[in-house]
């Protein structure tokens, strides 16, 4: 008997077999790096939950005002420190957020935006080997989802061979 959290953290598609949203995903899993769809899917429904609490959050603010404000305000924050929402940003433009939003927070696409890989592929390679850390922690996971104060922190292990920058591996003027 398997042991463990067995609950699904995404939702499939209704329709499996459409080929404009098939083309869309296979789109975005090359741009990405995604190793495959499920990793999508998680991120959609990431989307989808954050929608959700924002509609919510806006329907609440019609009946007391002050609790519902201040819940919003938090969500706001929280989705600002992850870098999903801009510093102008409000609780009405989460609902216009897009996947990509949620993708481009992921470990592997800020370690490719900062050149650690010269595909996200190969980031998402060296992230699952130990070569990347984020600040002094070593993260394993391309999923990690890297709040704005992170970003910056985002580099090769100094303990990596990979930490070298004549080593053949390294993206070209770094």
């Amino acid at each position: 008997m398997a042991t463990g959290n067995s609950t699904k953290r995404y939702e499939t598609p209704n329709h499996p077999y459409q080929g404009e949203r098939i083309a869309q995903e296979s789109d975005l899993l090359g741009r990405y790096g995604l190793s495959n769809k499920e990793e999508l899917w998680r991120a959609q429904s990431e989307l989808r939950d954050y929608r959700r609490e924002a509609r919510s959050l806006i329907g609440d603010a019609q009946g007391d005002l002050d609790a519902a404000n201040e819940a919003g305000s938090e969500f706001v924050a929280r989705l600002q420190k992850n870098g999903i929402l801009g510093d102008n940003d409000a609780l009405s433009d989460v609902l216009s957020l897009d996947v990509t939003d949620v993708l481009e927070r992921r470990l592997q696409t800020v370690a490719y935006r900062k050149g650690v890989g010269n595909t996200p592929k190969q980031a998402r390679q060296f992230i699952v080997h130990g070569h990347v850390v984020v600040g002094d922690a070593r993260v394993t996971r391309p999923s990690y989802t890297v709040e704005t104060a992170e970003a910056d922190l985002v580099d090769f292990d100094e303990g990596s061979p990979l930490a070298d920058d004549l080593h053949p591996e390294r993206a070209e003027g770094q």
